[in-house]
């Protein structure tokens, strides 16, 4: 087994689409947390449509030694599937690894800071 160079990884969870450039704005997240924190571990991971699922996703940084993971929705509320669908995810791999912690954080578009930017940006004119 591998020796993790962070004690915490992080997963971005997100919904998933068939059109592959969806995924862009996700793997911009991912590039942007490892220019500010480089040796953290961060990988994304999708419901449906996408690839790797949120088991995938986990069963790696498990094989790579994590045994605790942070787990981010990348969901602006918590509408069903931040809701049901990823705590029964997360019920899954407790069972699945009991020595695993994870650390499931509310929907991204909850937080006050998202919050407050996107309301900056919403009032934000384009100069001429």
């Amino acid at each position: 087994m591998n020796t993790p160079t962070q004690a915490t990884a992080v997963v971005l969870f997100a919904h998933g689409s068939r059109d592959p450039l969806w995924r862009k704005p996700m793997e911009a997240v991912v590039e942007e947390i490892r220019f500010l924190a480089p040796d953290m571990v961060v990988s994304c991971a999708f419901l449906e449509l996408m690839t790797p699922n949120l088991c995938e996703s986990v069963e790696a940084l498990v094989q790579d030694g994590h045994r605790t993971i942070r787990i981010v929705p990348l969901f602006l509320g918590m509408g069903r599937h931040a809701r049901e669908d990823l705590p029964a995810l997360c019920a899954e791999l407790r069972l699945r690894y009991p020595e695993l912690q994870l650390d499931l954080q509310p929907a991204l578009g909850e937080q006050p800071e998202m919050v407050r930017a996107m309301a900056m940006l919403a009032l934000k004119q384009d100069k001429p």
